[in-house]
């Protein structure tokens, strides 16, 4: 009774737990705003694609990156060209090595007033997935990286990507940790990095597979720098002069936004239903993160010793910043484990938290033994062969038998014949001559003159009837 009692009132603390953070925390809607930079009447734009010559970039899964950047900024090129009012360059259009600090200055060397460095993602385990863009720190670049941030990744999730996120990076010093972005900013350019996908990882590897898909994430990050300079295109036949960026709030609020870095509060799991005979463990699952959304979840049935890849949070938006508050998790159970559970609830930072452990009281039984027929065995095609071979000479060989045993029997038959013939043929040559003998008798056979039969005639029929 004080075990369920403990029980009912862990339960209650976590519900109010979870309420109390929906009521601080909602997820950041983007309200339209201005754009915050100041451009003149022509924008200049510089396009680098990432890596090149001897620094390959990330080379998972048969990937290179450093082709596959070049082939998105081409494409993201060529589709700016056609727009109005923009002067578009590039810091290289073949494979050559390229220092961080000579990509910021070629960008200072055209007065640039925005440079967008093109990248493909890979994560050290191999298990985060999604895009996301990195800006800087230092308003009011960070400022400027954000509104931009959330046009290109507001087009990228229509490819069904998921949002990790506008994000900053804070190195030594106070300063930016990517170079690209650190260099620019100290020559007063604004710069975000494009993560468009993870090239590693299952979730991802199929948006990024062919020339056709790398184009158009090129084509889509082109929209998106369109819609934030507000450029119109009779070619194409669009006009964004009067689109609305995203607001940013104080720079207090998008500080707090781009940094969060702070754990996910809480991760909770409660026991629904088991079902022994089919394997299912069925769990409820809840999570709250103030400062960031929650974007992927991962369990283990060992007690923590190992843990599955991970998957996506329900409704989970790095970029709204919306998740669910929970969700149903049904887990498959082996024959013979006694499952302990514990899951891990991640935000756009990789950063988790652990659930309370669910300890099953038994182990899941192995389903029945089902008897199995005995197989019939197969002959090889040789046995079979030779089978149907030796079914062919005994099939022969019955033929042959059957022929001389009829042919023996037509001749015992013909035999049998001559020989009932034979005894026929012999009686009635008796029964002549007893005739005969009995026509003598009576005076009209041969008779001796001195009464009595002739002998010649007498020996000679006794030697012809044996």
């Amino acid at each position: 009774m004080l075990l369920k009692k403990n029980r009912i009132r862990r339960a209650l603390c976590t519900g109010l737990a979870v309420a109390l953070a929906a009521l601080l925390w909602s997820p950041m809607e983007a309200a339209a705003a201005l754009r915050l930079q100041d451009t003149g009447e022509k924008v200049v734009v510089v396009i680098d694609p990432g890596h090149g010559g001897e620094n390959l970039g990330t080379t998972e899964n048969g990937h290179e990156e450093k082709s596959m950047t070049l082939v998105t900024a081409l494409a993201m090129y060529e589709e700016l060209l056609l727009y109005e009012g923009v002067e578009v360059h590039m810091t290289r259009t073949e494979d050559k090595d390229m220092t961080l600090k000579e990509r910021a200055e070629f960008a200072k060397s055209v007065d640039a007033d925005f440079l967008f460095s093109i990248h493909y993602n890979a994560s050290e385990y191999h298990d985060a997935y999604g895009s996301e863009v990195w800006v800087s720190m230092h308003p009011p670049y960070s400022g400027y990286g954000y509104q931009f941030g959330y046009e290109v990744l507001t087009q990228l999730r229509e490819l069904g990507l998921l949002m990790r996120g506008v994000k900053t990076r804070p190195g030594e010093g106070g300063l930016d940790y990517y170079g690209i972005i650190r260099e620019s900013v100290s020559l007063e350019i604004p710069a975000v990095i494009i993560e468009h996908c993870h090239v590693d990882e299952v979730h991802d590897e199929g948006f990024c597979g062919s020339a056709e898909q790398l184009e158009l994430f090129g084509r889509m990050d082109a929209t998106a720098v369109a819609k934030y300079f507000g450029l119109k295109s009779s070619v194409l036949n669009v006009d964004y002069s009067g689109h609305q960026l995203a607001d940013t709030g104080s720079e207090e609020q998008l500080d707090a936004l781009l940094n969060a870095r702070t754990a996910p509060e809480t991760c909770r799991i409660q026991f629904m239903d088991a079902d022994y005979e089919n394997g299912k463990l069925t769990l409820s699952v809840s999570g709250a993160d103030h400062d960031s959304a929650l974007l992927y979840y991962s369990y283990s049935i060992d007690g923590g010793e190992t843990f599955c890849k991970r998957e996506t949070w329900p409704e989970g938006d790095g970029l709204s910043g919306s998740y669910r508050d929970s969700f149903v998790l049904e887990l498959d159970i082996p024959p013979g484990v006694c499952p302990e559970v514990v899951v891990r609830a991640y935000n756009g930072f990789d950063i988790y938290t652990e659930s309370n452990h669910y300890e099953s009281p038994m182990a899941f039984p192995f389903p029945p033994a089902v008897e199995e027929p005995s197989p019939v065995p197969v002959p090889s095609p040789e046995v079979q062969a030779d089978s149907d071979q030796a079914s062919v000479e005994f099939k022969d060989l019955d033929t042959v038998i059957a022929v001389v045993m009829f042919t023996i029997a037509v001749v015992l038959t013909m035999m049998l014949v001559v020989q009932i013939l034979e005894v026929k043929r012999r009686r009635r040559r008796r029964q002549n001559y007893n005739r005969q003998i009995s026509q003598e008798r009576e005076g009209r056979g041969y008779y001796s003159p001195h009464g009595g039969m002739r002998r010649d005639r007498y020996y000679q029929s006794r030697n012809e009837d044996g």
